[in-house]
């Protein structure tokens, strides 16, 4: 089966960066869009942003402009950075993984990683 791990979660103030990173290992033939989702206490989960293996993203527009998605594809490894952390970004961020060619969300889910913004 599939692993997606995540890590870098954490507390942070507001204003702070943490950055995110998973990877997909495991029985993978090939792995296409990547990202992130995310969901807050009493909220749904949401899309954050994803990346295709050709380079192409996407932002929800609550973070847009703060956060920066990228990935490795040799490593099948996608990163998030976050910058300039206010407290509505607190959550548990999932990651995510789509076999190639497959609708999104994919399959292949992340267990989770708190992020807490707080003073």
């Amino acid at each position: 089966q599939v692993q997606v791990v995540e890590s870098g979660g954490g507390l942070v103030q507001p204003g702070g960066s943490l950055r995110l990173s998973c990877t997909a290992s495991g029985s993978i033939y090939s792995i296409g869009v990547m990202g992130w989702y995310r969901q807050a206490p009493g909220k749904q989960r949401e899309l954050v942003a994803r990346i295709t293996s050709g380079g192409s993203t996407n932002y929800a527009d609550s973070v847009k402009g703060r956060f920066t998605i990228s990935r490795d594809n040799a490593k099948n490894t996608v990163y998030l950075q976050m910058n300039s952390l206010k407290p509505e970004d607190t959550a548990v961020y999932y990651c995510n993984a789509a076999k190639y060619g497959s609708t999104w969300p994919g399959n292949y889910w992340g267990q989770g990683t708190q992020v807490t913004v707080s003073s």
